[in-house]
């Protein structure tokens, strides 16, 4: 909990929305008389006002620091590339914002991370130190869940990026695989680009300029390999007169020297080839015809009388009436262009690029009957899209893994229906460089597949199963299956995420997951089934002649690899169009949870390391049900625990309308120690919120005996300030060890009477018939459980028809990116913004959505009361003190 103002503050501060006049209502104190009205000018100074949307120039502003720095990391150590991770608002993840030299398809599993987790990037954050790994097994070693998302070998080192003890986020740069790990030499170049970048970053937040993280991540753009450019020059032709004004770049592409161009086309076509002067004038006329040409090729003369391409770009200005002489356009010298492009098409291997995202971006002629596609075909498209016996994962993990070590790599792949393909891959920080050829069958048993769905797998150490479902294709996804599991907490949770990954992983098309209640099987998730199959399978004894429960009941996976193996096994059995099954027993610390059914479309042969995998896989996806399964258990108790403690509806008091909300936690087993209550006392109504520390059972267990405490307390007539007074008593006597915060409100409806007690608890706020809100900083003693001598001086103020007074709990206001006197702030202006009749229930929903955090992890507790009815004192309130009925 987050309780400042433990004590009250200041006698009669109250945070408002305006000047007030002396008719409102007057918060008074026992310390000191009230002055008979409140404060004017009490609005929120500027510095405390709401974060409004941020203008997109102050979002570029700290884009551009960010690139600047990741580019700067880029040019002055040997870094292939850098990331950028910064705080989200409420500090509970570090948000990927800038990325360069890796493409951020291959980091979406690293977008956000939770700032408490165990990634490399997390702990930095945490701990303000850097983190350096030096190859891949030491990342396996200390951080597995990266490993098991980037399985590649690669140097990195994680940065914190900060200023003056604030941290804002973290630097990851990536280096090439090698023995030496991070070069020492670099270390220091970080850090000072780091400690650069936290001061400018530190000047925004200064300036009241966000330095969150928002939006989408930027890919900020390397600088092109260092190889010769294409040379662009500028002219402006008056085709009637012949007069040519050409910039400096066209004349040195045309070969001119100082004053020797005259400006006239007669001059320029002197440098023209012979043969190529009637291209030049056709295209000058196709331009006035069509109103642009594009790529006209000629020829210029060098200096020896050589020559070299030129390409033509020219259009007739908008300006110009039909019928102009006027062109405008440009030259390019494509030499080096067209030279290097005309080697690679002379080479007899087949030659690809992929840019970073893996996309196809250029093939030569010799690739083309190689891979059996057309360049139009491939360009454009991921490989192993296109080609459908390159769709096993696999082949794209080598992609990825020649992208991240920057190293090269080679593999095998069976091109169907009797050929073999040898890949070799060349990365670099821009994309990669592939070469394919032909290549001898491999030595072994595997043969490639013959029909469009083969997908043999191979690499230089070896190649895989030729149905393309057991190898490193099915070990990547289950690589990812296990990553996925071990963070899912709900059944739920669980079943999703072996839908995602085991369907792809073996090439299936139907998932059935069955858990056992009372001996029978009851469907848990399917994926794939026709609508209404299942239906007829549900409640199936475990002992039943079926095979989803015989596998259950003896233990053994049961395999089908065709239609008729099922068929003859189970005569009568209801079938769907599948070809084979794979009937998995779901078996935890040696008890019964549940089977897995995984549907083929067509016949399948289940090799040995499918059927050893698939069966390992069976108790894990056991274990992680067994655990969801316990987990969903504590959660229904906790839920009903929470739910038992809470009231069940509120009392009808006449002259005055109530309504409260509760929320659960949003972590853990979401119980937690807020409360609320409304209890008659005579004529009176009187409310209570309060806040146990902690969020477990043992927490709403407190918050139960606090609760009945309170409730006894204050039926018998106790006053306010004696009510918090036994119950603190009653907390140190019941844990020594526990800390409570409470609000009290006394509301008499005959005279608008209020009395206000606090125990470390945040104020109630309240808003005027006027629409006004304000925060009643109530003077208060410390927290419930901290001093058992403790005295809680109680306020009074008296409303007039038509106020709103609204108590809550820290979880509502409280956000880790700002003081918490500005989420109360939040919600004073929330309430200040009601519409004219807005029922309580549609203000308490409302409030919520706009106060609460997006990043909430504690529960919540709202409690709106409204005072309707007349005959209230409707002049200032004259100071009562604490006397003997509040004593």
């Amino acid at each position: 909990m987050r309780h400042p103002q433990a004590a009250g503050g200041a006698a009669g501060q109250v945070r408002g929305a305006g000047p007030e006049t002396a008719s409102e209502p007057v918060l008074e104190t026992a310390p000191e008389p009230a002055s008979g009205a409140l404060a004017e000018g009490n609005a929120l100074p500027e510095e405390h006002a709401l974060p409004e949307e941020h203008a997109p120039e102050v979002v570029y502003e700290r884009d551009a620091l960010l690139a600047e720095a990741v580019r700067r990391v880029l040019g002055s150590t040997g870094a292939y590339a850098a990331m950028m991770y910064l705080r989200s608002r409420d500090r509970r993840s570090l948000v990927l914002r800038t990325v360069a030299g890796v493409p951020l398809s291959i980091m979406s599993p690293f977008r956000r991370i939770a700032a408490a987790g165990p990634l490399p990037v997390a702990v930095c954050f945490r701990t303000g130190r850097s983190v350096t790994l030096a190859d891949a097994e030491e990342t396996m070693r200390r951080f597995p869940q990266l490993a098991v998302g980037l399985p590649y070998d690669f140097v990195s080192a994680y940065v914190p990026v900060g200023h003056g003890g604030e941290r804002f986020g973290v630097l990851s740069v990536l280096w090439p695989a090698s023995d030496d790990g991070v070069p020492p030499q670099e270390g220091g170049q970080l850090s000072a680009v780091a400690s650069r970048l936290g001061a400018g970053l530190s000047e925004l937040a200064a300036a009241g300029q966000s330095v969150e993280a928002e939006g989408e991540a930027a890919v900020v753009e390397l600088p092109p390999p260092s190889v010769p450019s294409t040379r662009v020059g500028l002219f402006d032709w008056d085709v009637a007169t012949g007069a040519l004004a050409a910039d400096v770049r066209f004349r040195e592409i045309f070969g001119f020297g100082p004053g020797e161009f005259d400006g006239t086309v007669f001059c320029l076509t002197g440098r023209i080839a012979p043969g190529d002067v009637p291209e030049f004038r056709a295209a000058a006329r196709t331009a006035l015809e069509r109103g642009e040409v594009l790529a006209a090729r000629v020829r210029v003369l060098g200096p020896a009388g050589r020559p070299y391409p030129v390409e033509l770009w020219a259009r007739v200005p908008g300006a110009v009436s039909e019928g102009g002489t006027h062109l405008v356009g440009a030259v390019l010298d494509v030499r080096t262009l067209t030279a290097a492009a005309a080697t690679v098409e002379r080479l007899r291997d087949g030659v690809f690029s992929l840019d970073p995202d893996g996309l196809i971006s250029y093939v030569n002629r010799a690739a083309e009957p190689l891979l059996r596609a057309t360049r139009e075909e491939l360009v454009g498209h991921h490989p192993w899209e296109v080609l459908p016996w390159l769709a096993d994962p696999f082949y794209e993990n080598r992609y990825r893994a020649a992208l991240l070590s920057q190293q090269p790599t080679t593999f095998l792949a069976a091109r169907p229906p009797d050929g073999w393909l040898a890949f070799s891959l060349f990365p670099d920080a821009h994309g990669v460089t592939g070469r394919v050829v032909a290549a001898e069958s491999p030595p072994g048993p595997a043969e490639p597949l013959t029909g469009p769905d083969a997908g043999g797998v191979g690499s230089t150490t070896g190649v895989g199963s030729a149905t393309g479902t057991g190898g490193v294709g099915s070990t990547h996804h289950l690589l990812q299956l296990a990553s996925a599991l071990t963070e899912a907490v709900t059944v739920r949770d669980v079943c999703r995420a072996v839908a995602e990954e085991i369907l792809p992983a073996f090439g299936g098309q139907e998932l059935a997951i069955y858990g056992v209640h009372e001996q029978r099987l009851h469907l848990v998730l399917q994926a794939g089934y026709p609508d209404g199959f299942l239906d007829g399978f549900e409640g199936t004894p475990i002992d039943a002649r079926v095979p989803g429960a015989e596998t259950l009941s003896t233990g053994t996976p049961i395999f089908f690899e065709s239609v008729r193996e099922l068929a003859a096994a189970y005569p009568g059995l209801a079938l769907d169009e599948m070809g084979a099954w794979a009937f998995l027993p779901l078996i935890a610390s040696g008890r019964p949870v549940g089977s897995c059914i995984l549907g083929f479309d067509r016949a399948h042969t289940f090799t040995l390391e499918e059927r050893g995998l698939l069966t390992g896989l069976g108790g894990f996806i056991a274990q992680a049900l067994e655990r969801a399964r316990l987990y969903d258990a504590e959660f229904a108790l906790a839920r009903g625990l929470q739910q038992a403690l809470l009231p069940h509806r509120l009392p009808q008091v006449p002259g005055l309308r109530t309504a409260a909300r509760y929320l659960p936690g949003t972590q853990g087993m979401e119980i937690g120690g807020d409360w609320y209550d409304a209890i008659v006392t005579g004529a009176d109504l009187t409310l209570v919120i309060g806040d146990v520390e902690g969020h477990s059972v043992a927490a709403a267990a407190a918050m139960g005996q606090l609760r009945s405490a309170v409730r006894a307390f204050a039926s018998g007539g106790e006053p306010l300030g004696r009510v918090l007074v036994r119950t603190n008593r009653l907390l140190l006597d019941l844990d020594p060890g526990l800390l409570a915060s409470c609000c009290l409100v006394r509301l008499t409806p005959a005279d608008g009477t209020v009395r206000i007690g606090r125990a470390g608890h945040l104020p109630p706020v309240l808003r005027h018939p006027d629409g006004r809100a304000e925060a009643l900083y109530a003077p208060g003693g410390p927290l419930l459980g901290v001093d058992d001598r403790a005295a809680y001086p109680v306020s009074k103020l008296r409303l007039r028809p038509g106020s709103l007074l609204v108590l809550y709990t820290d979880g509502l206001v409280e956000d880790p990116a700002v003081a918490i006197d500005q989420g109360v702030d939040r919600l004073r202006a929330a309430l200040a913004r009601g519409r004219a009749g807005e029922e309580l229930e549609e203000l308490a929903e409302r409030l919520l959505r706009e106060v609460g955090s997006t990043g909430r992890v504690d529960d919540v507790a709202l409690l709106l009361t409204a005072v309707e009815g007349t005959g209230r004192a409707r002049g200032p309130s004259t100071f009562v003190g604490v006397d003997g009925d509040e004593g």
